[in-house]
């Protein structure tokens, strides 16, 4: 991701999400293999949702 995209995703569109009630705001970027939930998340880091609590997978999975 980069320059006014995620400036926009990070900023812009949480705001705007979180202003109408949004519980989560998941970010993949799929160039750097990571994931942006609260936290950064890498390939070998664990996902999990507390709205989704059956949701257990490994964020590298998701990249293949």
């Amino acid at each position: 991701m980069g320059g006014e995209n995620e400036r926009r995703d990070k900023e812009v569109k949480l705001e705007l999400y979180a202003s109408r009630g949004l519980q989560e705001y998941w970010i993949v970027d799929w160039q750097k293999a990571t994931l942006i939930l609260i936290e950064i998340l890498f390939a070998d880091d664990e996902l999990t949702s507390p709205l989704f609590s059956d949701l257990v997978c490994l964020v590298g999975s998701l990249f293949v």
